[in-house]
């Protein structure tokens, strides 16, 4: 009950988020047809245009299997790259000489562009679903890696002590201190790395396989291009 009435009583506050959320999707659609009347349908088409042509695209059942194919593909990547992350990241955070060793690494990963893992991929599994499963993953994996680490070498000491002084189980410690900290810094790691997941996703289709949302933009392209 003491929930519900919380929810009434916070409820302005949230539909007012909500409608700042809805204005800022309207203002970008403004700010888009203002480009579109400015620059013209080559350059930028209308937004009216664009949506009608998704929706002509999502009637048609083949796009739906190759939205399929590129969602299966990130997520796969994806959940490789979080738990590959999560797990060494907490492991190299509980040890400051592995933190020291690991950061040139993860800095070198972090400088790598997309494209150069995709030519490697390429090379080494040929045209597929490994290649962007790989592009993902090693994309991906320094985001989760650095964040689970922050997460674990900023875990404050006093708060350590406090629970040791007063005898705290494990389990409530894990619960109440160590898992509320390290999470708060796994979760935002764990959205940037599925935004990354699904745009390196679509660019290593384009390049390395013949299905895919990725691989429908290159036909569209040679499309465009022969034309």
């Amino acid at each position: 009950m003491i929930v519900f009435l919380n929810i009434i009583k916070d409820f302005p506050r949230y539909l007012w988020s909500g409608w700042g959320a809805i204005s800022s999707i309207f203002l970008f659609i403004a700010l888009w047809e203002f480009g579109h009347q400015n620059y013209g349908e080559l350059i930028l088409p209308a937004p009216k245009e664009t949506f009608l042509r998704l929706l002509n695209m999502l009637s048609n059942e083949g796009m739906w299997q190759e939205m399929q194919i590129t969602v299966n593909r990130a997520l796969w990547g994806f959940f490789i790259s979080a738990v590959l992350g999560s797990v060494f990241g907490l492991l190299a955070g509980l040890f400051a000489t592995a933190s020291m060793m690991s950061r040139p690494i993860v800095t070198i990963l972090m400088g790598m562009p997309p494209i150069a893992w995709i030519v490697l991929a390429m090379i080494w599994f040929g045209m597929g679903d490994k290649t962007v499963i790989f592009t993902v993953v090693v994309a991906s994996f320094p985001i989760v890696f650095i964040g689970a680490l922050q997460g674990t070498r900023t875990l404050e000491n006093h708060l350590k002590e406090m629970a040791d002084s007063f005898n705290t189980p494990l389990l409530m410690k894990l619960s109440d201190i160590y898992f509320p900290h390290i999470f708060s810094y796994i979760f935002p790691v764990w959205i940037a790395a599925l935004g990354m997941s699904w745009k390196i996703v679509v660019m290593a289709e384009l390049l390395s396989t013949a299905d895919g949302i990725g691989a429908a933009l290159a036909a569209v392209f040679f499309k465009l291009v022969v034309a």
